[in-house]
């Protein structure tokens, strides 16, 4: 999620440039391509046994006063699982377009198991594949190699969430509005194979970061139908109107995890100053998508933020400002499976839905809501 020093100021340089499309195949000079380099041996298990961070209390006292109104006793559960990053999990993507042999089987004797049901015809989550550990595990990461297809993306799988909800189906042309580092982007490409899937970021140092990622995890047979661009996501809505069958707006968001630990109480507490100010980019963001996405198209909000401010307000105003948009709930089906895994807050009002960490279940924060433009 883009740190909050970039928000504001990047936002509104965006607007002083024009950054035009890159075709994926020719990002930044290089490829997507296969390699005859064999891929790494089967990853070994890691515990999470990183150096511990340091508590930001400015933060940590802020957070305690706002979410125990807002969340009520599931912000005491919640808490106790962000202060311990030693018992966070870590879910496992798999690249449908690398060489997986034997990877589900070494897994599953690593003790993950699969995060989804198995797939059929007409499912939601198509080819995606996404394995949990039950324990506070981690694969090592993966590093980009030129020239080969990595195995797997490490990531909160809570974050799929957004992606499930999209529902892309093959042959949709789908807008990332807010794409680096590029997680969701792998995501929906592991879904359906897209006629078109845009990925726009605008922070410059993160539009590489997201170049590097699907460089390291998409082929050249898919390159042609991927974009990638360096805009303002708030202006694509009036340069590209209607053009979408589906947008994800993931916007940047005061991320819970990491604002925790802070380097220091002056970054904290400018942090927390500006924090008011994401409301309104989130409501400029997830209008832009409504404007771009064709009617009838649907538009997916997402953050990694317990703030209601951040999330059901932000839904709320645009439900209530712009005419022609409606509240799309998610499907059962869906939110049944992923129950057995993730833990749901019980929101008030219930516009959207919203991931909340705790022992055991450590996924999350994860907020998502579904809206279709009407006309």
């Amino acid at each position: 999620m883009v740190l909050l020093r970039c928000l504001y100021g990047v936002y509104k340089s965006c607007r002083r440039r024009n950054i035009g499309c890159i075709r994926a195949g020719f990002c930044s000079g290089s490829v997507f391509r296969r390699s005859s380099e064999p891929q790494p041996q089967l990853p070994t298990r890691e515990s999470n046994s990183r150096p511990r961070r340091t508590v930001c209390q400015l933060v940590l006292d802020h957070f305690d006063f706002q979410y125990r109104e807002e969340l009520g006793e599931q912000w005491e559960s919640s808490r106790n699982v962000l202060l311990n990053p030693q018992c966070w999990q870590h879910g496992v993507l798999l690249n449908r377009y690398s060489d997986l042999t034997g990877l589900h089987t070494h897994l599953k004797s690593l003790g993950h198991c699969s995060l989804l049901p198995q797939p059929r015809a007409s499912s939601v989550h198509g080819l995606l594949q996404c394995f949990i550990p039950e324990q506070a595990v981690r694969l090592p990461t993966q590093r980009h190699r030129p020239g080969w297809l990595k195995q797997y993306y490490l990531l909160n799988a809570a974050s799929l969430l957004p992606v499930l909800a999209l529902g892309l189906r093959d042959g949709e042309k789908v807008l990332d509005l807010c794409s680096a580092p590029g997680g969701k982007a792998l995501a929906l490409l592991q879904t359906a194979s897209p006629g078109l899937l845009h990925c726009n970021e605008v922070e410059e140092s993160r539009f590489e970061w997201l170049l590097k990622t699907l460089e390291s995890y998409i082929p050249l047979s898919v390159r042609d139908t991927v974009t990638v661009t360096n805009v303002d996501g708030r202006t694509i809505g009036s340069s590209q109107p209607d053009k979408y069958d589906k947008v994800l707006v993931d916007a940047p968001c005061s991320n819970d995890r990491s604002w925790l630990y802070t380097p220091g109480d002056q970054q904290g507490a400018l942090w927390l100053k500006e924090r008011a100010q994401l409301p309104h980019l989130q409501k400029e963001l997830l209008c832009s998508a409504l404007s771009t996405v064709r009617p009838g198209g649907l538009v997916v909000y997402s953050t990694c933020t317990f703030s209601r401010a951040e999330n059901q307000s932000v839904v709320e105003e645009v439900l209530t400002s712009c005419s022609g948009v409606e509240l799309v709930d998610l499907d059962e089906d869906l939110i049944g499976s992923l129950s057995k895994h993730f833990t749901f807050a019980r929101l008030r009002p219930q516009l959207g839905y919203l991931v909340v960490p705790e022992q055991g279940r450590t996924w999350g924060p994860m907020f998502v809501c579904r809206l279709r433009r009407i006309y």
